[in-house]
């Protein structure tokens, strides 16, 4: 059972590797981290380190834009790619269930873009680490927060990136559904709910704005933040998400990614080749 499922998902990362996608996103996450942890050297003229809380806003801001961004990039051809090759029906050929092949290819996305994650972050924490004296569980946990939620927004759009892929006739298609879809709900959505928190109007109650939140993965990411480092919260309409358990927002992202691992094994599954 496991033996097909490791190799197609060993498959995925040698791809991903000899396409040189590991190290252009690595490089890509790294220096954005590092950038934003040492931007306020530049203005200053001296070695500068934002506070712990600060410093997380900041990246999880940069975060929620780019991670989703590359899980789609990495995904958008993962079948609609191997039907046009050939590559595809040639894998269904074999005594290879549907989820096998998914799961397989799911597991390779999800080393490569967690593999990323962790030498970005991990990087960052480690020059903060050295280079302050911020408390080290306090530093960890938040560090390792900041790395597992993400990993769980990029497995979300892994899977979108999938169902798309299995829906449209040609990879041009997949691409461009994607990003309106990344643009819609990450930058779109998310400027639509800020809108409305702090605006003076008091007819939309917390409540619909606590469900609006749990909507979009982006923004119960963000939310998960905001409880981790409760002290980033500048925004006074974001005042009451500290008030959530970090536990309930991780079973919903939880949630959200078995909400789309069903629906692409379902479009899989119906799916005629």
């Amino acid at each position: 059972m496991l033996t097909p499922i490791l190799t197609i998902a060993t498959k995925e990362i040698k791809d991903n590797c000899r396409n040189r996608w590991v190290a252009f996103i690595g490089i890509i996450l790294t220096s954005l981290a590092l950038l934003i942890t040492f931007s306020g050297s530049v203005v200053t003229g001296e070695l500068v380190i934002p506070e712990l809380p600060l410093l997380m806003a900041s990246l999880s801001s940069v975060a929620v834009f780019i991670l989703p961004l590359t899980a789609i990039l990495l995904s958008y051809d993962s079948f609609i790619g191997e039907e046009e090759s050939g590559t595809l029906l040639l894998l269904l050929s074999y005594p290879l269930s549907r989820s096998q092949i998914l799961v397989g290819k799911f597991i390779g996305h999800l080393a490569v873009i967690s593999f990323t994650i962790f030498i970005g972050f991990g990087a960052t924490a480690l020059l903060v680490g050295i280079l302050t004296d911020v408390a080290l569980f306090s530093l960890i946990s938040t560090f390792l927060h900041l790395m597992v939620s993400s990993i769980l927004l990029s497995m979300c759009f892994i899977l979108v990136g999938y169902a798309v892929s299995l829906q449209v006739i040609e990879k041009a298609k997949a691409i461009a559904i994607l990003l309106f879809i990344w643009v819609a709900v990450v930058l779109v959505y998310d400027l639509i709910l800020l809108t409305m928190m702090v605006a003076e109007s008091t007819s939309i109650s917390n409540g619909v704005l606590q469900l609006l939140i749990l909507l979009n993965p982006s923004d119960v990411f963000r939310a998960l933040m905001l409880v981790v480092a409760p002290h980033s919260s500048h925004v006074e309409g974001l005042s009451s998400l500290v008030q959530w358990p970090v536990l309930s927002l991780y079973l919903t992202l939880v949630g959200w990614n078995a909400m789309m691992m069903m629906l692409s094994l379902g479009l899989f599954y119906r799916k005629r080749f």
